[in-house]
């Protein structure tokens, strides 16, 4: 991703059209022309690569912005809210925190940090936090495996051990590449091979991400033939992001700590091309699934691994969200400078997670290519290290994204009826488009589909 003056070059391989803009800080429309572009431009070599000519790439300005927000809206239902009620920005006694209280184990863990009750409302925490100093709170909160960031400056940031650790890494590290021979044509009985309009057909993909990063880079592949297999824990709840990040995927169950999950999970990654995670190398390396491990295991396949805070430094192990980085690092801090206002000022879409996750796909993609080849490498990426490009910009302003309900897409989900967003990126002869409906997590068997 290039940047002249402070704003994201549009890439030369592409025609670009559009002109919405969204307010900010930093140049979020250019992170999303740049990153979906970068997506685009993997799929288009592996094309490529499987036979099609050389297919231009069109991207629209204005869609790119619109699918870094919500790309799904219902018609005649409404979803929830995405956030806790108690999930946000709080002033503290020298500063502002964010508390990140999604997951009832994160809110239970920020409740009792903080000596309240399980059914405190809002109010109740915005009371007591004023009482604790922001970095004593980040502390507490981060012990009891909860989630938690103080709003740091970006001066601070460059200056903490994280920040520059982060910094220090490449936007996509890759790792060692190893030799492993070419996939097996027929292998897991798979239906149709791959071709240039179909670039993923009968590709496996196990898919063990949560939230949106990692949902985004899945649910991309999935609308260029992948088989997505996306795993959840046996407890885990999204409803507001299910017709979102569910899209073109089959959607199982399974708890990995146990024995017999972590057996299934094995047969699993036993048949899959690409694995897709956003654990934290601790909890993976607990599970017996560290890096070295899986080569040794599960030698030829793709491994693609996305944490929040970056993979070196103090923080590597953090548990993290957009919101969080956002806080840490110091964008909401900017954003709360530019538009003079007197509490933190966040991007206007969680830009960190959707750029990370079309970063991931491009690497997933990449990987592939050199997989049909008879190389393997891994990659691992972090929301952290996409906030330094982002932050390398400057504000932008101009007329807002707008799509008309009209140029939507009627959609049938499990749960009614909707409108999803057109793709942004447009590739000759490379369509992207899915058979397989948004349906709720745990609604498919912990298998690989029939003919997969």
């Amino acid at each position: 991703m290039e940047l002249r003056d402070g704003i994201f070059l549009p890439p030369r391989n592409l025609q670009l059209t559009g002109t919405g803009t969204l307010d900010s800080a930093f140049d979020v429309s250019g992170l999303a022309v740049a990153s979906i572009a970068e997506a685009g431009t993997a799929m288009a070599r592996l094309a490529r690569r499987l036979g099609a000519a050389d297919p231009q790439l069109h991207l629209d300005r204005d869609l790119a912005a619109l699918w870094f927000g919500m790309s799904f809206k219902p018609s005649g239902w409404e979803l929830p809210s995405p956030w806790d009620p108690i999930a946000g920005d709080y002033a503290c006694a020298d500063g502002w925190i964010r508390l990140h209280t999604n997951a009832p184990h994160h809110r239970a863990a920020a409740l009792a940090v903080l000596g309240l009750p399980a059914d405190a409302d809002r109010a109740r925490v915005a009371a007591v936090v004023p009482a604790w100093a922001g970095q004593e709170l980040e502390d507490a909160v981060v012990a009891a495996n909860g989630c938690a960031a103080l709003m740091r400056s970006p001066a601070q940031w460059t200056a903490h051990p994280q920040g520059a650790a982060v910094a220090a890494e490449p936007l996509t590290a890759w790792g060692r590449a190893r030799a492993v021979g070419t996939p097996d044509a027929g292998a897991h009985g798979r239906g149709r091979p791959a071709t240039g309009r179909r670039p993923l057909d009968g590709v496996r993909v196990l898919d063990l991400t949560r939230v949106i990063a990692g949902p985004v880079a899945t649910r991309f592949l999935a609308h260029y033939g992948a088989q997505v297999l996306r795993i959840d824990p046996p407890d885990w709840q999204e409803p507001a992001l299910e017709p979102e990040m569910t899209s073109g995927k089959h959607c199982a169950r399974l708890d990995a700590k146990t024995p017999g999950g972590l057996a299934a999970l094995h047969e699993l990654l036993a048949g899959a091309d690409i694995f897709i995670h956003g654990y934290r190398p601790d909890a993976l390396a607990r599970l017996g699934l560290s890096d070295d491990a899986l080569a040794e295991r599960h030698p030829g396949l793709v491994n693609i691994a996305l944490d929040a805070y970056g993979w070196s430094g103090p923080w590597a192990n953090r548990r993290g969200f957009d919101s969080l980085v956002q806080m840490s690092c110091g964008i909401a801090q900017a954003g709360m400078a530019h538009f003079a206002a007197d509490k933190p000022v966040p991007l206007p879409v969680q830009a960190l997670d959707h750029a990370t996750g079309y970063l991931v796909a491009a690497a997933a993609v990449d990987a592939w290519r050199e997989r049909l080849d008879g190389t393997a490498r891994n990659a691992r990426l972090s929301l952290a290290r996409t906030a330094v490009e982002l932050m390398r910009t400057s504000p932008t302003s101009g007329t807002l994204p707008h799509v008309a309900d009209s140029a939507m897409l009627p959609e049938h989900t499990a749960w009614g009826q909707g409108l999803r967003l057109p793709p942004a990126i447009q590739i000759d002869g490379v369509p992207a488009h899915t058979g397989v409906e948004a349906r709720g997590y745990g609604s498919a068997p912990a298998a690989w589909p029939a003919g997969s």
